[in-house]
Order: C-alpha cells, then structure tokens, then sequence
C-alpha cells in the first residue's frame, strides 16, 4: 500500500507556484471580478486523501445526561420547537455536525408531554436511552418504543413525538443529516397546518405489517425510497445478532454485525442515512481498516474500548463517540465474560450513491493501531 506520506509535489506536479509582486497583484486583480487563480487551493481543495475536519470525540453519557435532565424545567419544547442537547464536533461548530455531515444529539420530553407536528426535508432517527412511554407518529402512524429501540422519520414526512408515561421523563438519542441538507442548500422545514397529526386507528401498524421475515401478500407496492418498516425493537435485533454469532465468526473488522434494512428493498433504511448493531464477544478485540463516511455510534450494551486514529476512548452503555471519514479504527470488548453491542448511524448509503465509497484493512501485520494516549 502506498504511503500517504511518500507523494513527491514535483514529481507528480502539485502546485508550487511561488509569490511574485506581479503575481500578487495578478490574484487582487482577478478577485475584483469574483475570481481566483487555481492552483492557489488546489493542494487544498484536492487533497491526496480525506482531510476531515472533524475529529474524534466521546461525548460520556453520565456527563450529559444531568445536564439533558437540568434543561426539562428551563425550556417548554415546543417553544424550544424540540429540546435538545446537541452534541458538537470541535472540528465541526460552524455546521453544528457530530462528526462529517451528521448531526446528532440527546432530546428530553416530560411526563405526558407532546409535541407538534413537523416535517423537513433532513432525514431522521431515534435510538431510546431511557424511559418507557416513548412514541411517535409518522405520516399518521403512531409508532411507540422504549429503551435501546430503534426508529426513523424519513425526509418530508410529517411527525411529532411524545411520551404518555405519567412518572418519569423519555430521553433518546436524535440523528440527521441536517448538516448535508444545508451543505447542499435543500433544507425545508413546516409546522403541521393542524399543529397535530390524526393518528391511524392501529398503533405499531408498520411493526405489524412489516417486521417479520415475511413481506405482506397483496399489499400495494410501497415504491417510496425509504423503509415502510418506522421501528426496530431491541429485544429480537438482540436476538438476531446473538443467533447471527451462533452462526459466523463475523467480520475482523467490526465483530458480528447487521444492518437495519428496508424489507422491501434490502437496502438502507433512508437514502442518506444507513444504521447499523453490532456485537462484540467477551474480550474480543478487532482489527483497525478506515472507509470515506462519517459513523456515529452508541453504546447499546457493555463497556469496550475504541481506538479512533490512535486515540483511545474508553466506553460504556450510553456513551457516543464518532469515526470521522478514513481515520484508522478499532473496538474491543473490555468485559471477559459478557458481550458488548454497538448501534451506530452513518453516511454510507450517500458514499455508494455517488460512487465514493472505499475501505482498507490496517497494514500492519497484527491489524493494530500505535495509540497516543493510555
């Protein structure tokens, strides 16, 4: 494999123009007229490989959850439009991204509280923390999950979110492509004429219609670009990737793992958006590759390590830590004798539309990165 360090500007032909005062007063000249000159940003703008801006960061969910809880009683969320701590990629303030184009963070609904209805053209999910009595409801389907469950709310479909438990607060974890959206300046957003939807008359009715292993026979051809599936339990994705392991030895890479999938298509859940659970055997440790995409994940389950670009981050359940585009990674399962699981969210589906999506393995021979920190 070639060095990233190894290209040589004068041999391949980089730019390596030096400044004269003829040249400098050449460039004021071209910007009078909204212009410029090529190969003054072409070592930027073309690099020799990925140079995100973004960086790793692990956001500790104990850290960040007083500070959720603290903002129930300071901001009404429908004023706030949702409540939400956002969680920001030092690299990345400018576009509020986690990491890459993604953007994620923790939203907090009270007892019995709901919210209006909405719709935007960014993509959505939800990965529950904690707290029974969660719901939503999607283009008029009312949808309910609880801890560790999965859900989606694709592009330009109307949708409002609750929690009907009378004790005790929901908290669960949002991801979009808010960042790509603007980045392509396509982003709309609505309020409900309404303000609330008119729910279907059956509860969990894209569960019961779509989440066995079987596609309803007779049913009109669902020909949208998104899952008609809205919700993934835990408890049989669990169950899967645990029978998945009885199975396979998985990959080298990533442990056991799955891909939440549209049933119809056998595609990603959204077109921008794809999500993923893993699982990681008692003190199982992979080996480090890199892809281009960006990937947010969350701790399902367990307590492991992951080293992102030779950084160590030490993680358990609840935590969320992000891989920026082709930086080295790796995880390992700390606990010796129970598994660790993984969800994650990311940008891969973009990366195969437009034809750039690419991955390779750790060139050293154990598959193991030099870490710069304990």
């Amino acid at each position: 494999m070639t060095s990233e360090n190894s290209y040589d500007d004068e041999r391949i032909g980089r730019a390596r123009v030096n400044d004269s005062p003829e040249l400098l007063a050449y460039y004021e000249e071209l910007a009078k007229h909204e212009a410029g000159a090529l190969w003054t940003v072409a070592n930027e703008i073309e690099p020799w490989y990925p140079q995100p801006k973004s960086v790793p960061v692990l956001w500790r969910y104990a850290d960040l959850r007083p500070l959720v809880r603290k903002a129930l009683p300071l901001v009404k969320a429908d004023d706030a439009g949702r409540r939400v701590v956002m969680l920001v990629n030092p690299g990345r303030r400018e576009l509020s991204a986690a990491v890459g184009l993604l953007y994620t963070g923790l939203q907090i609904m009270g007892p019995g509280e709901a919210m209006t209805a909405h719709r935007h053209q960014a993509s959505a999910l939800r990965f529950v923390h904690e707290g029974a009595g969660a719901w939503t409801v999607v283009d008029g389907q009312k949808l309910k999950v609880g801890p560790r469950d999965f859900a989606i709310t694709p592009n330009n479909t109307w949708h409002e979110h609750g929690n009907e438990a009378e004790d005790h607060p929901v908290i669960w974890q949002d991801g979009l492509d808010i960042p790509l959206v603007n980045t392509l300046d396509a982003n709309f957003y609505e309020v409900h004429p309404e303000l609330y939807q008119r729910p279907g008359p059956v509860t969990n009715s894209s569960l019961l219609s779509y989440g066995g292993n079987l596609l309803p026979y007779g049913a009109e051809k669902w020909t949208r670009p998104y899952s008609p599936l809205l919700g993934w339990p835990w408890e049989p994705s669990y169950h899967a990737l645990c029978q998945l392991a009885r199975a396979t030895e998985g990959s080298p890479y990533d442990g056991v793992i799955m891909e939440y999938t549209n049933p119809v298509t056998g595609g990603p859940v959204m077109p921008t958006m794809a999500a993923h659970l893993q699982l990681l055997r008692p003190g199982q440790a992979t080996r480090a590759h890199r892809h281009t995409g960006s990937v947010v994940y969350t701790a399902a389950k367990g307590r492991g390590v992951s080293v992102i670009a030779g950084q160590r981050f030490e993680w358990q359940q609840g935590d969320i830590f992000v891989v920026p585009s082709w930086a080295w990674h790796e995880h390992a399962n700390l606990d010796q004798g129970e598994d660790a699981c993984l969800f994650s969210f990311n940008d891969f589906p973009v990366m195969h539309s437009l034809g750039l999506y690419r991955e390779e393995p750790y060139p050293d021979h154990d598959g193991h990165q030099p870490t710069t920190n304990p």
